[in-house]
């Protein structure tokens, strides 16, 4: 299991958001390049990337912040956040970004998912975000009649490398990850599971770290490890079997 240290872009600087809420941020670096390293020299293995202002306005908004961030680290980075057409993964892709993270138009437009797998293999991603097991889209603003896990099914088939699940009631509470939820979905399919929300100690980790075996193959971790509630170094430790 990885941990995947998390970069939110609102107006080119890193926040976080509570349960998905524009108007219920706290900022917690001006630099987001410079919170990059940070997040790198601390052990991070791969950088979780979402731009904020992209995903309420459906198109991409911190390109600046996002360049910055990819000429500041070595490790590889995922982006999610107003992706909406194939010219736009094409450019991250170009600008460095390993692998590029779909979540409206996933539900939306799945011809362009199938698509993006066709001229990118192993590097299209989905995230699905989920409100009491419903998916929820254009920024957790509206929650659609459709199961996640449906959705999960359907992605698999299309060919995208992995699923991000994140469960927005849990996500910047730090009440932990809904791991019965989690754990089921990656039961349901045969492609990884990144945990999203929630993450908020190391007792989350083993937690997650329990449920492996069941497909789930990393965790993202924000709120957490920028007030301190947890050690990212001991958390990549802990999945190292060091701790």
């Amino acid at each position: 299991m990885i941990i995947l240290p998390a970069i939110d872009l609102k107006d080119g600087r890193c926040v976080r958001l509570e349960q998905g809420l524009m108007d219920r941020d706290t900022v917690y670096h001006e630099n987001p390049a410079a919170q990059a390293r940070i997040w790198q020299e601390q052990g991070g293995e791969y950088l979780h990337i979402v731009d904020l202002d992209g995903a309420f306005a459906g198109i991409p908004k911190n390109h600046e912040a996002i360049k910055a961030i990819v000429d500041a680290i070595d490790i590889p980075a995922e982006l999610g956040g107003g992706i909406r057409d194939l010219a736009t993964i094409e450019g991250y892709l170009e600008l460095g970004i390993e692998r590029v993270i779909l979540g409206t138009v996933a539900k939306e437009n799945p011809a362009l998912v199938q698509e993006a797998c066709r001229l990118f293999p192993g590097r299209i991603v989905v995230g699905i975000d989920a409100k009491d097991g419903l998916v929820a889209i254009r920024g957790w603003a509206d929650v659609t009649e459709k199961k996640a896990s449906e959705l999960a099914t359907e992605m698999e088939g299309l060919g995208v490398a992995a699923i991000i699940y994140t469960d927005i009631a849990r996500d910047g509470m730090m009440q932990g990850p809904n791991i019965e939820t989690t754990k089921a979905l990656a039961e349901s399919i045969n492609i990884p599971v990144i945990a999203s929300g929630g993450v908020s100690s190391l007792a989350d980790i083993r937690n997650l770290l329990a449920i492996e075996a069941s497909g789930v193959s990393g965790v993202i971790t924000g709120k957490a490890i920028y007030t301190g509630a947890l050690d990212l170094r001991a958390a990549v430790a802990l999945t190292k079997g060091a701790v």
